[in-house]
């Protein structure tokens, strides 16, 4: 199983951003994707995470009417979209799948080597 995160940058507060991550090795339809971060010196947390049937999300509070996470199933690739972008929005973005959103949700399952964004005020 691979998965491969791209589309961090260096951008300014107040822009967009869109991150994209593709996946190869599993029945991707089958499988619950979600994104999540990890800020220098802190721990890992969940971003965003859509499940299977494509209508069931998580999102964190912080970033609540800003992201948001899709799906393409015939691309076998999960996007995230941000919007108004936040300094605190600054750090690596990794791509994460499970067959289970339980699962997925607490960490579990595969993940990406993940790509920077640098949000600069």
């Amino acid at each position: 199983v691979q998965l491969v995160e791209s589309g961090g940058q260096l951008v300014e507060s107040g822009t967009s951003l869109r991150l994209s991550c593709g996946v190869s090795g599993l029945t991707f339809k089958n499988y619950a994707m979600g994104w999540f971060r990890q800020a220098a010196g802190k721990g890992r947390e969940l971003v965003a995470a859509l499940d299977s049937d494509t209508i069931t999300e998580r999102y964190a509070d912080s970033v609540k009417d800003r992201f948001t996470i899709s799906r393409d199933n015939a691309k076998a690739s999960v996007y995230l979209q941000m919007n108004n972008l936040k300094s605190e929005d600054t750090g690596v973005y990794y791509c994460a799948t499970s067959l289970m959103m339980n699962d997925l949700l607490i960490g579990q399952g595969y993940w990406g080597m993940g790509t920077q964004v640098t949000v600069y005020s």
